[in-house]
């Protein structure tokens, strides 16, 4: 069984950063991506960015160049640093894992909230 922890959410102000963290721990046997996902409330949970197994990257458009997307093989660890947030960007943010064979897993969550 794997769990995922996600850490760093909480409130900034407009223009300002966070570093979210999403720690997998459990029986991993090969890992194909693990993405950062995010919902606001009222609209579906959307793609933020994903890292592939070989370290490629790919980002939502209304991220780009904003949001950075890093794993540490290692530590079974990815995060997601986030430049320059906008009001648009508040959201409970998600990590995800998708194994070589199984299902995806999720975490519980993280919110960010963004002041003007």
């Amino acid at each position: 069984q794997v769990q995922l922890v996600e850490s760093g959410g909480g409130l900034v102000q407009a223009g300002g950063s966070l570093r979210l963290s999403c720690a997998a721990s459990g029986t991993i046997f090969s890992i194909l991506t693990m993405g950062w996902y995010r919902q606001a409330p009222g609209n579906q949970r959307e793609l933020a960015a994903v890292i592939t197994r070989g370290g490629s990257t790919n980002y939502a458009d209304s991220v780009k160049g904003r949001f950075t997307i890093s794993r540490d093989n290692a530590k079974n660890t990815m995060y997601l640093q986030m430049n320059m947030l906008k009001p648009a960007d508040p959201a409970v943010y998600y990590c995800n894992l998708v194994p070589a064979v199984g299902s995806h897993y999720w975490g519980q969550g993280t919110q960010v909230t963004v002041s003007s």
